[in-house]
């Protein structure tokens, strides 16, 4: 099965942009930031490989396992270069594309990123992919969020759907157990080679928030020299429903500095 990915084609003078969603999401959960981006701004939302309609896509497991896959979609799709931003795992994945295609990649936008430190809250992504009824998801949705905040109705309802198939489950505790490793015993999240990534030279804006209940904000300090980094007061994990508006500016900012 090929990876499923929505395209908005926009303007073939502008390089498209690549939105890569985080563990037990899919591209549809975009939406709130797509609606705050250049209209004209070419766009590739994929589904991860083992979620949403990528379910049986080849790639489903560990973050550099996903890479690979999208790196290789996108050469069948055509596309020579492009923008990246990634959300939590995705955020992982869209690091190690850089790495494996830098050549390709034109700047790089990071939201609460997967791999920039060990303390990872598992418990609660468990939970996460573990829900499949509408409450059971709004609850565990609304726990990696800050504290007060409440999913939104609609991404519930679509997760939802895509809960649906038997298999769903399955594959999302797959790769989570693909992506947790052990110290000392306690579990927690493999790393990232950031030293690589420092000398890429790419654009790169880096978000995270502050009352992150997932990955703590104090990963944000590993993020490399000549990246601008933007912590939002008061937002969680799910920056994509938390803070639309500032992530939308950060891709946008990332964008006009790899094209200016």
């Amino acid at each position: 099965m090929t990876l499923f990915a929505e395209v908005r084609h926009g303007s073939s003078a502008k390089i498209p942009l690549v939105l890569l969603h985080g563990f037990g999401g899919i591209g549809a959960l975009w939406a709130p930031v797509i609606r705050r981006l250049d209209p004209d701004l070419p766009l590739f939302v994929y589904d991860l490989p083992g979620h949403g309609q990528s379910l049986d896509a080849e790639g489903a497991g560990h973050a550099g396992a996903m890479a690979r896959a999208i790196v290789a979609d996108l050469s069948v799709r055509g596309l020579a270069s492009f923008h990246l931003c990634g959300h939590s795992m995705g955020g992982a994945i869209a690091c190690l594309m850089a790495l494996k295609a830098r050549d390709r990649v034109h700047s790089l936008t990071l939201a609460a990123p997967g791999g920039f430190g060990f303390e990872i809250n598992h418990a609660t992504l468990r939970s996460y992919a573990l829900a499949i009824d509408q409450g059971g998801l709004a609850t565990a949705f609304s726990a990696l969020m800050a504290e007060g905040q409440a999913a939104d109705r609609w991404a519930v309802e679509h997760l939802g759907i895509a809960r649906q198939t038997p298999r769903a489950k399955e594959r999302l505790l797959a790769i989570l157990k693909a992506f947790l490793v052990e110290r000392d015993g306690r579990a927690g999240q493999g790393t990232l080679r950031l030293d690589a990534l420092a000398d890429l030279g790419l654009a790169t804006r880096l978000l995270w928030g502050d009352a992150d209940p997932v990955l703590p904000v104090t990963q944000a300090r590993a993020i490399w020299p000549g990246a601008k980094t933007v912590l939002v007061p008061g937002a969680g994990h799910m920056l994509i429903e938390e803070a639309p508006d500032s992530l939308a500016a950060a891709i946008m900012a990332a964008v006009r500095e790899a094209e200016g």
